[in-house]
Protein backbone atom coordinates (compact mmCIF):
# COMPACT_ATOMS: atom_id res chain seq x y z
CA UNK A 1 0.00 0.00 0.00
CA UNK A 2 1.42 3.50 -0.70
CA UNK A 3 2.77 4.95 2.78
CA UNK A 4 0.45 7.91 2.96
CA UNK A 5 0.30 7.91 6.53
CA UNK A 6 2.47 9.70 9.18
CA UNK A 7 5.88 8.65 9.87
CA UNK A 8 5.04 7.78 13.26
CA UNK A 9 2.29 5.63 11.96
CA UNK A 10 4.40 3.96 9.70
CA UNK A 11 6.82 3.73 12.82
CA UNK A 12 4.31 1.86 15.27
CA UNK A 13 3.27 -0.54 12.12
CA UNK A 14 7.15 -1.49 11.68
CA UNK A 15 7.72 -2.07 15.58
CA UNK A 16 4.67 -4.23 15.20
CA UNK A 17 5.69 -6.38 12.44
CA UNK A 18 8.93 -6.77 13.97
CA UNK A 19 7.83 -7.63 17.40
CA UNK A 20 5.54 -10.19 15.93
CA UNK A 21 8.24 -11.76 13.95
CA UNK A 22 10.54 -11.84 16.68
CA UNK A 23 8.13 -13.25 18.50
CA UNK A 24 7.15 -15.89 16.36
CA UNK A 25 10.14 -16.84 15.21
CA UNK A 26 12.59 -17.05 17.55
CA UNK A 27 16.63 -17.81 16.52
CA UNK A 28 19.21 -18.68 19.19
CA UNK A 29 22.03 -16.02 18.53
CA UNK A 30 24.73 -18.73 19.81
CA UNK A 31 23.42 -21.49 18.39
CA UNK A 32 25.74 -23.56 15.84
CA UNK A 33 25.96 -21.72 12.24
CA UNK A 34 24.78 -24.92 10.45
CA UNK A 35 22.02 -25.13 13.58
CA UNK A 36 20.87 -21.51 13.01
CA UNK A 37 20.96 -21.80 9.07
CA UNK A 38 18.53 -24.87 9.79
CA UNK A 39 16.00 -23.33 11.55
CA UNK A 40 15.78 -20.14 9.04
CA UNK A 41 15.25 -22.80 6.64
CA UNK A 42 12.56 -24.56 8.10
CA UNK A 43 11.01 -21.07 9.16
CA UNK A 44 10.82 -19.94 5.45
CA UNK A 45 10.73 -22.61 3.13
CA UNK A 46 7.21 -22.41 3.88
CA UNK A 47 6.83 -19.17 1.58
CA UNK A 48 9.45 -20.17 -0.79
CA UNK A 49 12.23 -18.47 0.92
CA UNK A 50 15.38 -20.71 1.50
CA UNK A 51 14.49 -23.13 -0.54
CA UNK A 52 17.61 -24.73 -1.06
CA UNK A 53 16.34 -27.12 -3.91
CA UNK A 54 15.64 -24.17 -5.61
CA UNK A 55 16.63 -23.56 -9.16
CA UNK A 56 17.04 -20.21 -10.58
CA UNK A 57 15.53 -19.52 -14.10
CA UNK A 58 16.58 -18.92 -17.45
CA UNK A 59 14.75 -15.37 -16.66
CA UNK A 60 16.31 -15.04 -13.68
CA UNK A 61 19.24 -16.89 -13.67
CA UNK A 62 21.33 -15.41 -10.28
CA UNK A 63 19.70 -16.59 -6.71
CA UNK A 64 19.54 -13.21 -4.83
CA UNK A 65 21.07 -13.06 -0.88
CA UNK A 66 19.43 -10.81 1.44
CA UNK A 67 21.57 -9.32 4.02
CA UNK A 68 19.35 -7.85 7.20
CA UNK A 69 20.58 -4.81 9.06
CA UNK A 70 21.55 -4.10 12.62
CA UNK A 71 19.59 -5.44 15.39
CA UNK A 72 17.45 -7.21 12.58
CA UNK A 73 17.34 -11.15 11.88
CA UNK A 74 17.31 -12.97 8.21
CA UNK A 75 13.67 -13.77 9.03
CA UNK A 76 12.03 -10.39 10.66
CA UNK A 77 13.75 -8.25 7.91
CA UNK A 78 12.59 -10.11 5.32
CA UNK A 79 8.96 -10.99 5.40
CA UNK A 80 7.91 -7.97 2.84
CA UNK A 81 10.88 -8.17 0.61
CA UNK A 82 11.33 -12.11 0.06
CA UNK A 83 8.15 -13.12 -0.68
CA UNK A 84 8.18 -10.44 -3.22
CA UNK A 85 10.71 -11.29 -5.40
CA UNK A 86 9.82 -15.64 -4.47
CA UNK A 87 6.46 -14.62 -6.33
CA UNK A 88 8.39 -12.80 -9.20
CA UNK A 89 10.53 -16.40 -9.69
CA UNK A 90 13.92 -15.60 -8.20
CA UNK A 91 15.21 -18.21 -5.76
CA UNK A 92 15.64 -15.72 -2.40
CA UNK A 93 18.51 -16.89 0.40
CA UNK A 94 18.74 -14.88 3.79
CA UNK A 95 21.34 -15.89 6.75
CA UNK A 96 21.86 -14.14 10.02
CA UNK A 97 25.44 -12.33 11.01
CA UNK A 98 27.08 -10.32 13.30
CA UNK A 99 25.66 -13.06 16.42
CA UNK A 100 27.06 -11.83 19.79
CA UNK A 101 27.30 -14.71 22.94
CA UNK A 102 24.45 -14.30 24.83
CA UNK A 103 22.23 -11.99 22.75
CA UNK A 104 19.30 -13.71 21.15
CA UNK A 105 17.15 -12.38 18.04
CA UNK A 106 19.17 -9.11 17.58
CA UNK A 107 22.14 -9.76 15.75
CA UNK A 108 24.11 -7.72 13.30
CA UNK A 109 26.36 -6.21 16.28
CA UNK A 110 29.97 -8.23 16.03
CA UNK A 111 32.77 -6.78 14.10
CA UNK A 112 31.76 -5.96 10.90
CA UNK A 113 35.04 -7.55 9.20
CA UNK A 114 33.66 -10.98 10.66
CA UNK A 115 30.25 -10.65 9.38
CA UNK A 116 31.71 -10.04 5.89
CA UNK A 117 33.42 -13.63 6.22
CA UNK A 118 30.45 -14.88 7.47
CA UNK A 119 28.57 -13.96 4.42
CA UNK A 120 31.59 -15.04 2.60
CA UNK A 121 30.90 -18.78 3.38
CA UNK A 122 26.88 -18.10 3.08
CA UNK A 123 27.48 -17.35 -0.51
CA UNK A 124 29.17 -20.16 -1.13
CA UNK A 125 26.97 -22.02 -0.11
CA UNK A 126 24.09 -20.48 -1.71
CA UNK A 127 26.21 -21.06 -5.26
CA UNK A 128 26.74 -24.73 -4.05
CA UNK A 129 22.94 -25.51 -3.85
CA UNK A 130 22.01 -23.48 -6.99
CA UNK A 131 24.95 -24.47 -9.47
CA UNK A 132 24.94 -20.56 -10.16
CA UNK A 133 28.00 -18.61 -11.03
CA UNK A 134 27.25 -15.50 -9.41
CA UNK A 135 24.91 -13.82 -6.94
CA UNK A 136 22.94 -10.68 -6.62
CA UNK A 137 22.81 -9.27 -2.70
CA UNK A 138 20.13 -6.96 -1.28
CA UNK A 139 21.28 -5.57 1.84
CA UNK A 140 19.41 -2.95 4.12
CA UNK A 141 21.38 -0.93 6.46
CA UNK A 142 24.32 -2.54 7.29
CA UNK A 143 23.63 -4.87 5.52
CA UNK A 144 23.84 -2.75 2.17
CA UNK A 145 27.26 -1.55 3.60
CA UNK A 146 29.11 -4.29 5.09
CA UNK A 147 28.74 -6.85 1.33
CA UNK A 148 31.28 -4.14 0.19
CA UNK A 149 33.90 -5.54 2.62
CA UNK A 150 32.91 -8.83 1.32
CA UNK A 151 33.44 -7.36 -2.11
CA UNK A 152 36.17 -5.49 -1.23
CA UNK A 153 38.65 -7.45 0.38
CA UNK A 154 37.71 -11.29 0.24
CA UNK A 155 36.87 -12.12 -3.49
CA UNK A 156 33.48 -11.50 -3.65
CA UNK A 157 33.70 -9.56 -6.57
CA UNK A 158 34.11 -12.68 -8.80
CA UNK A 159 30.54 -14.16 -7.19
CA UNK A 160 28.59 -11.17 -7.37
CA UNK A 161 26.76 -9.57 -10.18
CA UNK A 162 25.06 -6.87 -8.17
CA UNK A 163 24.58 -5.47 -4.66
CA UNK A 164 21.88 -3.15 -3.99
CA UNK A 165 21.44 -1.11 -0.66
CA UNK A 166 18.08 -0.45 1.14
CA UNK A 167 19.28 2.65 3.09
CA UNK A 168 22.92 1.40 3.93
CA UNK A 169 25.37 3.39 5.87
CA UNK A 170 28.39 3.57 3.29
CA UNK A 171 30.09 6.34 4.51
CA UNK A 172 28.65 5.75 8.44
CA UNK A 173 26.47 7.74 10.89
CA UNK A 174 26.49 9.05 14.40
CA UNK A 175 25.84 7.29 17.52
CA UNK A 176 23.04 9.07 18.10
CA UNK A 177 21.37 8.02 14.61
CA UNK A 178 22.30 4.11 15.55
CA UNK A 179 20.44 4.49 19.03
CA UNK A 180 17.52 5.41 16.86
CA UNK A 181 16.95 2.01 15.65
CA UNK A 182 16.29 0.59 19.27
CA UNK A 183 13.19 2.05 19.30
CA UNK A 184 11.92 -0.33 16.70
CA UNK A 185 13.40 -3.25 18.49
CA UNK A 186 11.43 -3.51 21.70
CA UNK A 187 13.87 -5.30 23.92
CA UNK A 188 17.20 -4.71 22.19
CA UNK A 189 18.50 -1.66 24.75
CA UNK A 190 17.88 -4.68 27.87
CA UNK A 191 19.14 -6.96 25.94
CA UNK A 192 22.55 -5.33 24.75
CA UNK A 193 22.34 -3.91 28.05
CA UNK A 194 24.37 -0.73 26.94
CA UNK A 195 27.39 -2.10 25.68
CA UNK A 196 28.77 -0.35 22.27
CA UNK A 197 29.01 -3.67 20.38
CA UNK A 198 32.07 -3.84 17.73
CA UNK A 199 29.05 -3.93 14.98
CA UNK A 200 27.62 -0.48 16.01
CA UNK A 201 31.05 1.00 16.43
CA UNK A 202 32.30 0.04 13.22
CA UNK A 203 29.29 1.68 11.43
CA UNK A 204 29.73 5.36 13.27
CA UNK A 205 31.50 7.66 10.97
CA UNK A 206 35.09 7.91 10.61
CA UNK A 207 36.02 4.61 12.06
CA UNK A 208 39.12 2.62 11.18
CA UNK A 209 36.81 -0.30 10.11
CA UNK A 210 35.32 2.60 7.38
CA UNK A 211 38.47 4.45 6.72
CA UNK A 212 39.65 0.81 5.41
CA UNK A 213 36.98 0.11 3.39
CA UNK A 214 36.36 3.59 1.83
CA UNK A 215 39.84 3.86 0.91
CA UNK A 216 40.59 3.97 -2.58
CA UNK A 217 37.32 4.41 -3.83
CA UNK A 218 34.09 3.16 -2.84
CA UNK A 219 33.09 0.49 -5.52
CA UNK A 220 35.41 -2.89 -7.46
CA UNK A 221 34.86 -3.37 -11.09
CA UNK A 222 32.39 -5.92 -12.38
CA UNK A 223 29.69 -5.29 -9.94
CA UNK A 224 27.07 -3.04 -10.76
CA UNK A 225 26.39 -1.11 -7.24
CA UNK A 226 22.71 0.78 -6.70
CA UNK A 227 21.90 2.59 -3.77
CA UNK A 228 17.90 3.16 -2.75
CA UNK A 229 17.61 5.84 0.00
CA UNK A 230 14.93 7.81 1.69
CA UNK A 231 14.83 11.76 2.64
CA UNK A 232 12.93 10.70 5.80
CA UNK A 233 15.82 8.40 7.24
CA UNK A 234 16.80 9.23 10.64
CA UNK A 235 19.09 6.86 11.01
CA UNK A 236 21.82 7.08 8.25
CA UNK A 237 22.64 10.91 8.47
CA UNK A 238 22.53 12.84 6.01
CA UNK A 239 20.92 10.44 4.15
CA UNK A 240 23.08 11.50 0.81
CA UNK A 241 25.83 9.82 2.70
CA UNK A 242 24.28 6.63 1.37
CA UNK A 243 25.39 7.53 -2.11
CA UNK A 244 28.23 5.67 -3.30
CA UNK A 245 30.67 7.28 -6.34
CA UNK A 246 31.48 4.97 -9.35
CA UNK A 247 30.92 4.48 -12.50
CA UNK A 248 28.76 1.38 -12.12
CA UNK A 249 27.01 3.30 -9.33
CA UNK A 250 23.16 4.05 -9.68
CA UNK A 251 22.09 6.59 -6.64
CA UNK A 252 18.21 6.84 -5.93
CA UNK A 253 16.15 8.65 -3.59
CA UNK A 254 12.73 7.33 -3.32
CA UNK A 255 10.92 10.84 -2.81
CA UNK A 256 12.31 11.65 -6.32
CA UNK A 257 10.33 8.34 -7.88
CA UNK A 258 7.36 9.04 -5.54
CA UNK A 259 7.32 12.34 -3.65
CA UNK A 260 4.23 11.04 -1.28
CA UNK A 261 6.26 8.48 0.29
CA UNK A 262 7.06 9.25 3.99
CA UNK A 263 9.00 5.95 4.68
CA UNK A 264 12.24 6.22 6.93
CA UNK A 265 14.91 4.12 7.39
CA UNK A 266 13.36 0.55 8.81
CA UNK A 267 10.48 1.10 6.63
CA UNK A 268 12.17 0.86 3.35
CA UNK A 269 13.58 -2.65 3.67
CA UNK A 270 10.64 -3.63 5.78
CA UNK A 271 7.59 -2.53 3.98
CA UNK A 272 8.14 -0.06 1.33
CA UNK A 273 6.60 -1.95 -1.99
CA UNK A 274 7.66 1.32 -4.08
CA UNK A 275 11.61 0.59 -2.85
CA UNK A 276 10.94 -2.95 -3.56
CA UNK A 277 10.45 -2.39 -7.35
CA UNK A 278 13.01 -0.43 -7.75
CA UNK A 279 15.13 -2.84 -6.25
CA UNK A 280 13.73 -5.44 -8.73
CA UNK A 281 14.54 -3.40 -11.20
CA UNK A 282 18.01 -3.19 -10.33
CA UNK A 283 17.84 -6.92 -10.14
CA UNK A 284 16.58 -7.28 -13.64
CA UNK A 285 17.40 -4.48 -15.62
CA UNK A 286 17.24 -5.40 -18.76
CA UNK A 287 13.31 -6.15 -17.81
CA UNK A 288 12.64 -2.57 -15.40
CA UNK A 289 9.58 -1.05 -15.82
CA UNK A 290 9.46 2.56 -14.11
CA UNK A 291 8.67 3.50 -10.61
CA UNK A 292 6.44 5.35 -9.25
CA UNK A 293 3.46 5.76 -7.10
CA UNK A 294 1.51 3.06 -8.41
CA UNK A 295 4.56 1.14 -7.84
CA UNK A 296 2.96 -0.15 -4.38
CA UNK A 297 0.02 -1.52 -5.53
CA UNK A 298 2.28 -3.90 -8.38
Amino acid sequence: MLPFKPRSVLRALSTLALTAALTATPIAANADTAAADTTTATATTSSGWNNYSCKPSAAHPRPVVLVHGTFGNSVDNWLGFAPYLVSRGYCVYSFDYGQLPGVPLFYGLGPIADSAQQLSVYVDRVLAATGAAKTDIVGHSQGGMMPRYYLKFLGGAAKVNSLVGLAPDNHGTTLDGLTQLLAYFPGASTTVNGVLAPGLSDQIAGSAFLQKLNAGGDTVSGVHYTVIATRYDEVVTPYTSQFLSGSDVHNVVLQNLCSADLSEHVAIGLLDRIAFHEAANALDPAHATRTDCTSALS
